[in-house]
């Protein structure tokens, strides 16, 4: 069974930084493209960051230059560094493996003076 469980989301004030953690299990990550996406109230979910088997990454023009996606695949772990947070990034925030529609429970990010 795969499971995907986000951490690290919270409350920051403009311009700050966290760092969200998507632990992956039952199935062997390296093998699969993994991204973030977010979906805040009122809105579609969209696609925040992706990244690659062999590492290569993508991502949406709202937060590039801000957001670094990363991957640990000894520990299978997913990670997005966010800097210079907005509100506008105020959003839950999901982790998905590209095998099978894997979606985690998803993690509250609050930007707000």
């Amino acid at each position: 069974q795969v499971q995907l469980v986000e951490s690290g989301g919270g409350s920051v004030q403009p311009g700050g930084s966290l760092r969200l953690s998507c632990d992956v299990s039952g199935i062997e990550f390296s093998r699969y493209r993994a991204g973030w996406h977010r979906q805040s109230p009122g809105q579609q979910r969209e696609m925040v960051a992706d990244i690659l088997a062999n590492g290569g990454t993508i991502y949406s023009d709202s937060v590039k230059g801000r957001f670094t996606i990363s991957r640990d695949n000894a520990k299978n772990t997913l990670y997005l560094q966010m800097n210079d947070l907005k509100p506008d990034d105020t959003a839950v925030y999901y982790c998905r493996l590209y095998w099978g529609g894997s979606w985690g429970q998803g993690t509250l990010v609050t930007v707000s003076a």
